[in-house]
C-alpha cells in the first residue's frame, strides 16, 4: 500500500508510478484543483499492472500497460499550402506514382490480423471499505489488434493518397471519422481535391456509394426518398433516394435550400429515415461526406448550427506544395486519379476495426481534460455559444481513433490537442465583437488549449 504523493519541485503533480520507474503522469499544479492523499492497490491483470486509487466518494482506476513497444511507423510526410498561402505542413520529398493501370493492378493485401494470446486471470487481495465499491478495470486492447488497426488505416491512407497526393492529414480525419461513425465537412476553395478526397474513400472500401449534387431546386424527397402508388399492384412502395448508401458524398451542399438540408438531419443523427410514418434503417458502414465553397455566396444557403453540430469533423484540403505541384502536370493524361482506386476494405472490416477502437483505454484523466476544454468554450469572452456534450463526446471517440491509429491502446493528451480544432471550432458561434477583431473558430480553439492545462506525461 503506497500514499498520496506531494508536489514536486517542479509544479507538476505526479499521477502514478505503477512500475516504481519514475514513470509518471502529472497534472500541473492548479488553484481549482483540490488534491488529496489517496491509498492505492496494485493488481495485475490481463498483461497489465493496474493501480487503483481510492479517495473520498468516488474510485479511480489508474492504467499504464506493462510491455509498450515504441511504435516505429512513419508517418506519411505531406506539404500543405492552405488557401490562404501558409505552409500547415513539411514538405514532400517523395515522387507521385506513374499511372495505375486498374486492370493489372494486384489489390493490396490486408495485414493478417495476429491471434491475441489468453489473457491470464489473477485475483487481488484488497479489500475496499464498505462505503465505497472499487471500479473493476476494463479489458484493453491487446497489442495485436492495435497492431492490426494501424497497419490497415496507414494502408488505407496510402491507398486513397493515389488520387489525394501529399495530403496524410486531411485523409487521416476522414478515415477517423469513418471508423468512429461519424461525418465530414469538407470546406475549401474550388479545384482543391474535396470531390476527389472523397470519392477516393468510396473506392476504398468495397460497398455502396452514392453522390447527390445539391441544388436550389433539390427536393426532400429527391435525398431521402418517397412513396408512390405503384399501379400495377395497387398498393403504396416506398422508393430509397440515394441517402441509402454506405458511403454519400453530399457535394456542394450549401447550394440546396434549407429545407432540402434539413433532410439530412435524422440520417446523420440516428442513422435511419423516417417517410410516411414509417422508419428505414440505412446500411453500415455509414458516413456523410459533405463538401462546400467557402468564397461563394451567391445562390447558397448557409448550413444552421444544428446541421452544422451534426457533422463530426470539419477540415479542409489546401492547395498541393511545389513539388507535388510540379509532379501532378507531368501527369496530364491522368483525368481522374480516383476511378483508378481499388478497393483494400470491405464494410464488414470497417465494422471490425470500429469494435476495436472501442477497447482503447481512456484515463479519468483525459476524460477531465475533454471536460475541461468543453467547458472553457462556454465561459470564454469570445465565444457566444460553446460546444455542447455532443461534441465533448465526438473529441473522446475521435482520439481513440487517432490513438489506434498510431499503434497505441491508450489516449495521451497529444491525440485530444492535435484533434480538438477540426472537431470543436466548427460548433462554436463568435460573438460580434470577436468577429469584429478578426478572432475565428478555430483560433478560438487554439487559444483555450494554450490556456487549460494538460495532464504530462513525464518522467
Amino acid at each position: 500500500m503506497h500514499s498520496g504523493h506531494s508536489p514536486d519541485h517542479n509544479g507538476l503533480r505526479p499521477g502514478y508510478d505503477p512500475d516504481d520507474t519514475g514513470r509518471r503522469l502529472c497534472w500541473p499544479i492548479s488553484d481549482d484543483i483540490n488534491y488529496q492523499t489517496i491509498p492505492t492497490d496494485d493488481r495485475f491483470v490481463g498483461g497489465a499492472l493496474i493501480r487503483q486509487r481510492l479517495g473520498g466518494d468516488a474510485a479511480h482506476t489508474l492504467h499504464k500497460e506493462h510491455t509498450m513497444s515504441e511504435n516505429t511507423h512513419e508517418p506519411i510526410d505531406d506539404s500543405t499550402q492552405l488557401s490562404d498561402g501558409t505552409d500547415a505542413h513539411p514538405p514532400i520529398t517523395t515522387s507521385l506514382p506513374g499511372r495505375p493501370n486498374k486492370p493489372s493492378r494486384p489489390k493490396p493485401s490486408i495485414p493478417a490480423k495476429p491471434v491475441s494470446p489468453p489473457i491470464a486471470q489473477t485475483t487481488s487481495t484488497f479489500h475496499a471499505p464498505a462505503a465505497v465499491q472499487p471500479i473493476e478495470p476494463t479489458m484493453t486492447a491487446t497489442s495485436g489488434d492495435v497492431d492490426h488497426f494501424r497497419d490497415v488505416f496507414n494502408l488505407l491512407t496510402e491507398n486513397i493518397a493515389q488520387a489525394v497526393v501529399g495530403k496524410a492529414r486531411p485523409i487521416r480525419l476522414v478515415l477517423t471519422a469513418l471508423m468512429v461513425g461519424g461525418h465530414v465537412l469538407l470546406e475549401d476553395n474550388p479545384g482543391t481535391g474535396k470531390t476527389q478526397l472523397a470519392r477516393a474513400l468510396a473506392h476504398s472500401i468495397d460497398t455502396s456509394f452514392k453522390r447527390i449534387q445539391f441544388t436550389p431546386d433539390l427536393l426532400p424527397s429527391d435525398v431521402v426518398g418517397v412513396t408512390f402508388y405503384d399501379q400495377k399492384t395497387g398498393d403504396f412502395t416506398f422508393r430509397e433516394g440515394p441517402v441509402f448508401a454506405s458511403i454519400v458524398l453530399a457535394d456542394e451542399i450549401n447550394r440546396a435550400s434549407p429545407k432540402t438540408q434539413s433532410a439530412l438531419l435524422e440520417v446523420m443523427e440516428e442513422q435511419r429515415v423516417t417517410v410516411d410514418g414509417v422508419t428505414h434503417d440505412v446500411p453500415q458502414p455509414f458516413i456523410v461526406i459533405a463538401t462546400q465553397n467557402p468564397i461563394e455566396q451567391l445562390g447558397t444557403y448557409k448550413l444552421p448550427e444544428a446541421q452544422m453540430d451534426r457533422f463530426l469533423i470539419k477540415t479542409s484540403i489546401g492547395y498541393p506544395g511545389h513539388d507535388v505541384s510540379v509532379d501532378i502536370l507531368k501527369q496530364l493524361d491522368v483525368t481522374d486519379r480516383a476511378a483508378a482506386v481499388s478497393p483494400v476494405l470491405t464494410g464488414d472490416d470497417v465494422i471490425a476495426l470500429r469494435q476495436t477502437a472501442q477497447s482503447v483505454y481512456i484515463d479519468d484523466v483525459i476524460t477531465e481534460y475533454i471536460v475541461r476544454i468543453v467547458e472553457r468554450t462556454r465561459h470564454d469572452d469570445c465565444i457566444m455559444v460553446g460546444a455542447s456534450m455532443r461534441g465533448a463526446l465526438a473529441l473522446t471517440r475521435c482520439a481513440r481513433i487517432w490513438a489506434a491509429a498510431d499503434g497505441r491502446g491508450y489516449v495521451v493528451p497529444d491525440d485530444v490537442k492535435e484533434l480538438a480544432v477540426p472537431v470543436l471550432a466548427h460548433r462554436l458561434s463568435l460573438t460580434a465583437e470577436a468577429t469584429f477583431a478578426g478572432a475565428t473558430q478555430e483560433s478560438a480553439v487554439a487559444r483555450i488549449l494554450e490556456e487549460v492545462p494538460a495532464p504530462v506525461l513525464g518522467r
